[in-house]
C-alpha cells in the first residue's frame, strides 16, 4: 500500500492486517520508493493513493513492472478526471478512501467483469429527427458486443421523455437515469453499479424514467457525470439520445468516442436533414471529432446506393442498413432477446460494426 497521509495509512493497515483474505506486505508513503522496493515481495495486488496528481508519474510504471498484478487507484472523493487519468495510466480501477477488506473484494470482481484495464469505449445514437431507427441499432448491437467481447456493455436510456429500451427487452428496471442523475455525486463505482438492470450475458441496462415530464429532473451535466462513471464499471457504453438538438444530446455526444449519426430514407429530406445534421456538428466540434453518419431504410441496399448517397452528403457513411419490417417488429414488441434472425442483411451489418468497435477501428 502506497498512501502519503499518514493517518490515512495507520487506517487502512489496521483494516487490513486483521482480515483473513489479505496479507499486507509492506506499506509506504512515497510513491519511487514503492516502485523501487516492492518486488522483493512480488506483489498481486497495489493499493495507491492518487489523490496526489505526482502518483500519476509513477503508475506507469507499476503497470509495466508488475504486470499481473491488481493495481487500484485509492481515492479520498471520486474525482472523475484522476479516475479517467489512472485508468489511461493502465491501472485496473479505483476506489474511495477509507474502505473495508469486503469493499476491496468487490471492487476486483467489478473491474473483473468490466474487462480490458483501458478507458470505455463510449458510443452514442444521434438522430435529427424521431423514428429513424436509431434505438433499435443501438440495441442490436449492444447484443452482438456482449456477445462477441466478453466484457461488460451497458446502454444508457438517454431519450428521457420517449426512452424505449424497457420495452425493447420487455423489462421493468427498479432504477432510472433520474435516481442515477440526482445520486451521482455521492455514488462511487461499486454503488453505483446496482442502478443497471442485468438484461442477459454482459449486458446491462440504465432505463428511461417512466413518465415524460420527469426529463425536466435532469440536467446535461448530470448526465455526463453519469456517463463518466458507468465508463469505470463497463468497457463499452451505449447511450441512445433524444432525438434533435438539445443540451443532452450535445453534451454527451460531445464526450462520445463514436457517435453514431442515424436518419432513416423516407421522403427524401432525410438526406439533407444528414448533411445539415453533419455540418452543424463539424462547425462546433472541428476536424478533430469524426461523426459517423447511417441511413436505414435504404432501398435497394447497395454499394451503388451507398455511394450515391456520400455523394450527395459530401461525406462517408459508415453503413447503410435495409428495411426490414421482421426484425423491427420483434424488436418493437419485447421479444428482442429471443429469436432475432442472424442471417439477415441487418444483422450481418450489425455484427459487423461490432467486429470493427472491438478491434478499435472506429
Amino acid at each position: 500500500m502506497v498512501e502519503s497521509d499518514r493517518v490515512m495509512l495507520n487506517t487502512l493497515s489496521g483494516a487490513l492486517k486483521t482480515s483473513k483474505d489479505f496479507e499486507l506486505l509492506s506499506t509506504y508513503r512515497d510513491f519511487k520508493s514503492a516502485l523501487g522496493q516492492s518486488s522483493i515481495y512480488n506483489p498481486n495486488l497495489f493499493l495507491v493513493d492518487i489523490d496526489d496528481a505526482e502518483a500519476f508519474k509513477t503508475l506507469p510504471g507499476f503497470v509495466e513492472v508488475f504486470p499481473n498484478a491488481v493495481i487500484l487507484g485509492t481515492l479520498s472523493e471520486w474525482n472523475a478526471d484522476f479516475a479517467y487519468k489512472a485508468q489511461k495510466c493502465g491501472i485496473t480501477g479505483c476506489i474511495i478512501k477509507p474502505f473495508t477488506p469486503q469493499d476491496i473484494v468487490e471492487t476486483i470482481n467489478l473491474y473483473n467483469k468490466r474487462g480490458k484495464s483501458e478507458p470505455s469505449r463510449i458510443i452514442t445514437f444521434f438522430s435529427p429527427k424521431g423514428r429513424a431507427g436509431r434505438t433499435t441499432l443501438a440495441a442490436l448491437l449492444a447484443l452482438d458486443l456482449a456477445k462477441k467481447s466478453n466484457e461488460s456493455v451497458a446502454l444508457i436510456d438517454a431519450d428521457l421523455q420517449f426512452g424505449d429500451l424497457p420495452i425493447f427487452f420487455d423489462l421493468e428496471p427498479k432504477h432510472t437515469v433520474i435516481d442515477a442523475a440526482h445520486d451521482i455525486k455521492l455514488l462511487t463505482p461499486s454503488a453505483f453499479a446496482p442502478y443497471f438492470h442485468e438484461v442477459t450475458k454482459n449486458l446491462y441496462l440504465l432505463s428511461s424514467p417512466d413518465r415524460p415530464e420527469y426529463a425536466e429532473l435532469v440536467e446535461a451535466q448530470q448526465l455526463v457525470d453519469v456517463v463518466r462513471m458507468a465508463g469505470h464499471i463497463f468497457r463499452y457504453l451505449l447511450i441512445d439520445l433524444p432525438s434533435g438538438f438539445n443540451p443532452i444530446s450535445l453534451a454527451v455526444s460531445d464526450f462520445a468516442n463514436i457517435n453514431f449519426t442515424v436518419a432513416m430514407i423516407n421522403t427524401g429530406l432525410e438526406v439533407a436533414h444528414m448533411k445539415r445534421t453533419l455540418d452543424l456538428f463539424k462547425a462546433r466540434r472541428g476536424h478533430m471529432h469524426i461523426d459517423y453518419p447511417i441511413f436505414t431504410r435504404v432501398n435497394p441496399c447497395t454499394e451503388e446506393q451507398k455511394q450515391k448517397l456520400e455523394n450527395q452528403i459530401a461525406h462517408h457513411i459508415t453503413e447503410i442498413f435495409p428495411n426490414e419490417y421482421n426484425l423491427v417488429s420483434i424488436a418493437n414488441s419485447g421479444r428482442i432477446l429471443y429469436g432475432l434472425p442472424q442471417d439477415t442483411l441487418m444483422m450481418k451489418t450489425i455484427s459487423k460494426l461490432a467486429d470493427e468497435i472491438i478491434a478499435g477501428k472506429l
